[in-house]
C-alpha cells in the first residue's frame, strides 16, 4: 500500500480545474478549488478499498506560462 498518492493539477482551458493520479487511472474535474479537494477525496474513496487508501493526498498545481522572447 501507497502511503502517498499525488494528483497533478491544471487549469482547464474552459474554466475550473482538470487533475489526474500519477501511477493510478483516476481522473476528475471541477470549477472550483473546494469542489476539487471534494472530487479528488471522493475519487480516492472510489478507487481504493477502505484499508488501501494512502494517509496523505498531495494535489501538485501544474501552470504554463508563455513567455515573448
Amino acid at each position: 500500500m501507497d502511503t502517498e498518492i499525488v494528483f497533478l493539477v491544471e487549469e482547464s482551458p474552459e474554466g475550473g480545474y482538470q487533475v489526474r493520479a500519477l501511477g493510478y487511472s483516476i481522473h476528475t474535474e471541477a470549477d472550483s478549488l473546494q469542489e476539487l479537494k471534494e472530487a479528488v477525496r471522493d475519487a480516492v474513496r472510489c478507487h481504493f478499498d477502505e484499508g488501501d487508501r494512502p494517509r496523505v493526498i498531495r494535489l501538485h498545481f501544474v501552470r504554463d506560462e508563455v513567455l515573448a522572447p
